[in-house]
C-alpha cells in the first residue's frame, strides 16, 4: 500500500512532468513564431530590394520569394499541426537547386558537369518526395477509424485532467 510519502512523491513527479511539457510547448510557440517573424522579414526586405535598388525582379529573385513562402508556409503548418511536413523540406532544396542551376546557367552559358549534377540531384529529390508520399499514403501516421481518429505516438504528454491539478 503506498504511503503517503509516496503519494506526494508521484504527486510532484505528475507536476514537474506537467510544468515541462507546457514549457517545451512555450518554447516551441515562441521559436515558431521567432522564425515566421524572421521569414517574413527577410522577404519584405528582399521585395524592397527589388524595388529600390534593382528595379525589377530576376528569375533568381522570385524563386527566393518561392522559398520564403515554403518555409513561411512550413512554419504555418507546424503552428496548427505540431507536425514538420519533411516534402516541404525537399520542395525548398529543389527551389534552391534551381536557383543555383539558373544562376549558373546565366553566369557561364556553357555545359558543364555541375549541371549535370545540380540537376540529378533535382530528379533525386522529387524522387524522394514520391517516396515520402507513397509511404505516408501507404503508412500513415493518423489511423482513420469509423468514428474518430488516433494518432499514433507513443510518446505525446496527455493533457492533465482537471481532479489531477489538486
Amino acid at each position: 500500500m503506498p504511503t503517503q510519502k509516496d503519494k506526494k512523491l508521484e504527486n510532484l513527479q505528475r507536476l514537474s512532468d506537467r510544468f515541462g511539457h507546457y514549457a517545451v510547448e512555450a518554447f516551441h510557440y515562441i521559436a515558431l513564431f521567432i522564425i515566421g517573424c524572421m521569414i517574413a522579414w527577410s522577404a519584405v526586405h528582399t521585395v524592397i530590394e527589388m524595388l529600390t535598388v534593382k528595379q525589377y525582379a530576376s528569375i533568381d529573385d522570385i524563386l527566393l520569394l518561392f522559398i520564403y513562402l515554403e518555409l513561411g508556409a512550413m512554419v504555418g503548418i507546424y503552428f496548427k499541426t505540431n507536425h514538420m511536413p519533411v516534402r516541404f523540406l525537399i520542395y525548398i532544396a529543389i527551389t534552391a537547386l534551381t536557383r543555383l542551376l539558373i544562376a549558373d546557367i546565366q553566369h557561364h552559358h556553357k555545359a558543364s558537369m555541375d549541371l549535370v549534377i545540380i540537376t540529378g540531384s533535382i530528379l533525386i529529390l522529387a524522387f524522394a518526395i514520391l517516396v515520402v508520399r507513397f509511404a505516408s499514403w501507404h503508412y500513415p501516421s493518423v489511423l482513420r477509424g469509423k468514428d474518430q481518429e488516433h494518432t499514433v505516438s507513443a510518446n505525446k504528454i496527455p493533457k492533465p485532467q482537471d481532479d489531477e491539478l489538486a
